[in-house]
C-alpha cells in the first residue's frame, strides 16, 4: 500500500513528529511504501480561492505542494499528524489540506484510508473534540475511511511522548492499519 504522512509540527523533534516517525516505522516494517511530507518545513502557500484550478487542475502557486500532489492522488492512505493549535490542526497542515481543493476531483470519493496522530498539552479530553470533529467531517466529505486515531494528551515538552503508550499505539497503527 502507498501511504502519505503529512506532518504539521514546526518542532522537528517534537511529540507529533515522534508519533509520525513511529507510525512510519511500523508501516514500513509491514511492507508499505511511505511518502512523508513535512508541511511545516516545506513551502506551501495558502489557497486564495481563485478557482483557477477548477477543483481538479493545476494550482496557480508553484510551490512545494507540487511535490506532494502526485503522491496524494495515488495514495491508498493519508495520515494527518499535527499538534493541536488553538483546538485545531496546525496552520502548516491546514494550508496543505486547503490545497486539496485543486485535487478535489481526483481525491474526493476515492477509496482512501486515513488516520490522525495528534498531541496536545491539555489533559481534558473535551479539548480535543473540535479537532477530532474537524478530522471526521473532512473524511466524511472526502469519502475516506478512518483507520484510527492516536490522541496523546498532556504532551507539552518536547520528548514527552517518547516511550509512552501513545508512541506504541502509533507504531501499531502503522503496522496493522491494512491488516
Amino acid at each position: 500500500m502507498k501511504i502519505v504522512v503529512l506532518t504539521g509540527s514546526p518542532r522537528r523533534n517534537g511529540n507529533t513528529n515522534h508519533l509520525a516517525g513511529q507510525f512510519i516505522k511500523g508501516a514500513e516494517e509491514a511492507g508499505h511504501e511511505v511518502y512523508h511530507f513535512d508541511c511545516a518545513q516545506l513551502k506551501v502557500s495558502s489557497c486564495i480561492a481563485c478557482n483557477r484550478c477548477g477543483m481538479n487542475g493545476q494550482c496557480i502557486f508553484n510551490d512545494d505542494f507540487g511535490q506532494l500532489r502526485p503522491h496524494l492522488v495515488t495514495a491508498d492512505m493519508v495520515v494527518f499528524a499535527t499538534p493541536m493549535y488553538y483546538f485545531g490542526f496546525s496552520s502548516q497542515l491546514k494550508a496543505v489540506i486547503d490545497r486539496f481543493y485543486a485535487l478535489n476531483g481526483q481525491v474526493k470519493g476515492s477509496e482512501k484510508r486515513s488516520a490522525l496522530l495528534m498531541a496536545y498539552a491539555d489533559t481534558a479530553a473535551e479539548e480535543a473534540e473540535p479537532m477530532l470533529s474537524h478530522y471526521h467531517t473532512l473524511l466524511r466529505y472526502l469519502g475516506w475511511k478512518d483507520c484510527g486515531t492516536v490522541v496523546a494528551e498532556g504532551m507539552w515538552p518536547t520528548g514527552a511522548v517518547n516511550d509512552t503508550e501513545y508512541s506504541r499505539q502509533a507504531y501499531e497503527l502503522g503496522r496493522k492499519c491494512f491488516g
